[in-house]
This record gives structure tokens, sequence and C-alpha cells, in this order.
């Protein structure tokens, strides 16, 4: 498609979205309330503990709390960490009937077995140390580090997986020494320790499978998420591979690829990248299409923007808001990255033009006059729009550069350039065929 043609038709895209009668009716898929059930069973482990009792303290209604409390209670008897039961306990604080109270019974049995196990394990871990067997030892700290991270004990256990690494002999060892330290980095909210173990394991090319590729992807993803590098956490997170599956529910989900990645892609590509990647990516890109199709309203908010339907983008963004906030990891970042989505629709909708009806565009983004115009004086005073606004008419004028004169200006620049490399060149080839050359004398 020729540049005027494609300008063309983003234009009659605006045109279109700023119109009631000619705008799309598409069903908006409704920011229904968080099914809990069907959310926590897309993660294992950990982290679907930390998730619920995250939705538990964050979601504001009575019943939803209280059954992120129950299934939290559940999965926790499933494991061994008895301090964590103790402040779901505190936290239910008798409100839910049935078996669902202290059990110090279990709590007491459990702790036992823990110090037998981990009595055991010392002494392991002596007998390997005095035969200095290097594969034994590793395999005991690696043990240690799983007993500490079952206990809850995330500084222990990430000790202990580190330390494997002095007794690590192949590339696998290092590998499986760097997914440990990651996971429990993740969990202690340690990202600069995500980011320097992923870097450690990509080291290891010859010995990395496609799943593991895609866990690392995932993992520096959310690392740069947390550092608020958006669009680098886009890129990796447009990196990962179907092989992801469900391999990694123990940190992320297949959906949460996709929600993460088109939030922060939307949020940070400028539009030539946009046009490069949400087109042959988003759309073509198989392998990320695949994740989009498990999150529909993300897939569609997306063609939204890209088609310039904003107010139907912005809708969706709208409806998804409450939820996203009760994620783990994007809840800090909502707001910003919103806040980066509307600024782009509106820099991206005056762009084409000379002026613009600001009725019209507040229509399109379905927000007040007055509102738009405050929105649009700080993306000028920020130097993110050329233009100015004629407040009695309501109309946004843009200020287009001279294209002509820099068009010429530019032309000249190359010139004068070009004349003083080709003269540096005529100066070095006559120094050269006279032997005018000056070699530095050497003192001894």
């Amino acid at each position: 498609m020729e540049p005027d043609e494609e300008l063309g038709q983003i234009t009659d895209e605006i045109y279109a979205n700023g119109d009631e009668n000619k705008q799309r009716h598409r069903p908006i898929i409704s920011g229904e309330q968080l099914d809990i059930e069907a959310y926590a069973a897309l993660y294992s482990g950990r982290t679907k503990i930390t998730r619920l009792l995250f939705i538990a303290d964050r979601c504001g209604n009575s019943s939803m709390q209280l059954e992120a409390l129950r299934m939290a209670y559940d999965e926790i008897k499933k494991g061994e960490n008895t301090q964590l039961f103790r402040e779901v306990v505190q936290k239910i604080d008798g409100c839910l009937s049935g078996n669902y109270g202290p059990d110090p019974a279990w709590a007491d049995a459990v702790d036992r077995r823990a110090e037998m196990r981990k009595e055991k394990l010392e002494n392991e871990l002596n007998a390997y140390r005095t035969n200095l067997i290097k594969e034994s030892i590793r395999m005991g700290y690696n043990d240690f580090g799983d007993y500490y991270y079952a206990h809850g004990q995330l500084g222990e256990a990430f000790k202990n997986y580190v330390r494997t690494r002095d007794y690590c002999t192949t590339a696998k060892h290092i590998i499986h020494m760097c997914l440990n330290a990651i996971l429990v980095s993740i969990e202690m909210g340690q990202f600069t320790h995500v980011t320097s173990y992923v870097s450690k394991a990509e080291q290891s090319q010859d010995a990395l499978d496609a799943v593991t590729v895609a866990k690392l992807r995932c993992a520096a993803g959310v690392a740069n998420l947390e550092a608020k590098k958006y669009k680098l956490a886009a890129r990796k997170f447009l990196e990962v591979g179907p092989e992801l599956g469900n391999n990694y529910t123990e940190v992320i989900a297949p959906q949460d690829v996709a929600t993460y990645g088109g939030l922060c892609a939307l949020a940070s590509f400028d539009r030539g990248e946009l046009k490069a990647i949400i087109q042959y990516s988003f759309i073509d890109n198989i392998n990320f299409r695949n994740f989009l199709e498990l999150v529909p309203e993300i897939r569609e908010l997306i063609h939204d923007f890209y088609t310039s339907h904003y107010a139907s983008c912005l809708e969706y963004l709208g409806n998804l808001k409450a939820n996203l906030m009760l994620d783990i990891h994007l809840h800090d970042h909502v707001e910003t990255l919103y806040d980066q989505i509307r600024s782009k629709a509106l820099i991206q909708y005056t762009h084409p033009f000379v002026s613009v009806d600001l009725n019209m565009m507040a229509n399109a983004f379905k927000t007040s006059v007055a509102g738009l115009e405050k929105e649009l004086e700080a993306l000028i005073t920020d130097n993110q729009i050329q233009a100015r606004i004629d407040s009695h008419n309501k109309i946004l004028y843009a200020r287009h550069a001279d294209q002509r004169n820099a068009t010429f200006q530019k032309v000249l620049q190359t010139g004068k350039e070009f004349d003083r490399d080709v003269r540096s060149m005529l100066l070095r080839a006559n120094l050269l065929k006279h032997e005018y050359i000056l070699k530095t004398s050497r003192k001894h």
C-alpha cells in the first residue's frame, strides 16, 4: 500500500470513528466480576496462593475476599507452609463456616515432619561434603533449596539454590540453577536478580530447549515490566513461543503473556513500530496470535487501536481495568499504561489533520470538550502535539513544519557534508602520494 493511500485509509477510519452514524457497532465484552476459581486454575504452586491472597487484600468485595481466602486455605493445606497457613486463618477470622479454622494438629504434624526432614538433609549434605562428590553436594543444596521454598523461607531457598552453582558440572545444571533462582527472585520481588539470572541462563545456548527459552523470555518480560521498561517487556512477551503452554504456571499463565505484552506494546511502541510490529507480529505472527485468542478483549482492543476506533478501544480498557488492578504484577502499572495508551491515541488522532473539530474528537473519545482540552493542553505543553487550540471555536490547529523548506535545507546540508568528505579524501590521497607522513619518534 502506498503511503498516501495508507494515510487516507487512516483518515477515513478516524472520520468514521467520530461519526456516530458511521461508527462500527461491535459487541463490547463487559467487565464482569473476576471468576476467582477459573483464574486460580491458571496457576500452580506458591504463586497461586500469593495471587489469591493479593485478590483478597485488594478486591474490596467481602464475598470475593472470602472465596479467595477459602481457596488459599485449601491450597496451603496441600503443602507445608504452616506460617502462611496461620496468617490465612487469622485473615479468615472465623468468617468461613466448616473446616476453615485453626488446625493445630495438622500444623504441629507438618512442623514435626519438617524438623525431621531438615535434620536428614543436613546429615546427607555433611556426608556429601566429606566425600567431596560434586554432583551429590549440588543435589544436597538443591534439596535444601526445595525444602526452604516449600516452607516459605525464600531468602534461605535462594541462598541454597545459588550455592549449587559452584558444583554444577554441565550447562543443564547451570540452567536448572538459574530457573530456581529466577522463581524465588520473582516471589521475593527481587527483579534485578531475575534479569541477572536470565542472562546467565541464556549464555548456555546449546543446552536451551524451546520450553526453557519461552520461560526465560517470560521471566525477562515480567522483570522489565516491574522495572517500567515497557518497550523491552513488550518485545520479550512478543518473542514467547507456543511451547510455553502450561509449563510455567508457577510464574505466569499464557493469558498473562497476551495481556502484559499487548498493553505494554500499545503503551510504548510508536506509530512506525505499531505498523511494523502490530500488523505483522500481532496479526500475522501465529505465536502471539495464539496467545491473543485466549484473551479476546485484548485482541479486540489492539485491533481497534490500530484501526483508529479509539472509543471502542478505550471502552475495552475501561471494562478490563477492575480485573487488571487485581493482577499481582500489573496492578502498579495499570494507570501509567492506560495514560500512555490514551495519550498515544490522542496524538495519532490529530496527526493527519491541519485542523480538528474538538466536538467531533470529544465524541470519538467519549469525553467532554472541556476534559479533552485539558488533555490536549498537557500534550502540547509536553511537545507531543505541535498545535494550538482555538478555545472559542473549539478547533485544534496543527503547526505543521514547512516541508519544502525543510527538504531544501536537508539537501544543502547533505551537499556540504559530501563536499567536506571529498576534500578530506583528496587531501589524504595527496599526502600519501607525496609521502608526506609524519612518523612518531620513539623514546628508548
